[in-house]
């Protein structure tokens, strides 16, 4: 069984700057040229956690499933997901309930075999292409509270007046 503390925590994190950010009353520095309001860096964790869902339910079902997270960043869909979602605080509301999901999936329902399932994975940031190879669904998983949370918490942190 896989430990999803250190999910929960990174989840936490994000979702405390998050609500620093909105709270901080619009006061916030516009973010540099090419790069995303807190909004955007919310709908953009929320489109990451439904591939991660996606994958997680693909590989529990038994069936093959692959992992590519270019749509979570395109741009028309980061609107639309802001748009569907509300604003800010309906982000922040799905991705609790996505952690809420990722944690409950990847931890105690798969077993070892499953969280050891090789998924062909696409991965890239700032158009530059990071993976391209199958990784165990287990990576795909701790990736989420190792290295994308703590990113886009830092990043939503960068958007705090000084």
């Amino acid at each position: 069984m896989m430990d999803t503390a250190p999910l929960r925590d990174a989840y936490r994190a994000l979702l405390d700057a998050a609500a620093t950010v909105d709270g901080s009353g619009g006061t916030s520095p516009a973010p540099p040229a090419g790069e995303w309001n807190a909004d955007q860096i919310l709908a953009h964790v929320a489109l990451v956690n439904a591939a991660t869902i996606s994958a997680v339910s693909a590989v529990a079902a038994g069936a093959r499933t692959t992992y590519d997270n270019r749509i979570a960043l395109d741009t028309w869909t980061i609107e639309r997901v802001i748009a569907l979602a509300g604003g800010n605080a309906g982000l922040r509301e799905r991705i609790r309930i996505q952690a809420d999901a990722l944690c409950a999936l990847g931890g105690p329902m798969l077993s070892e075999a499953e969280l050891d399932t090789l998924v062909p994975s696409l991965l890239l940031s700032n158009d530059t292409l990071l993976v391209d190879q199958p990784l165990a669904l287990r990576d795909l998983i701790s990736g989420l509270a190792d290295a994308e949370l703590p990113g886009h918490t830092k990043q939503l942190l960068a958007l705090l007046p000084q």
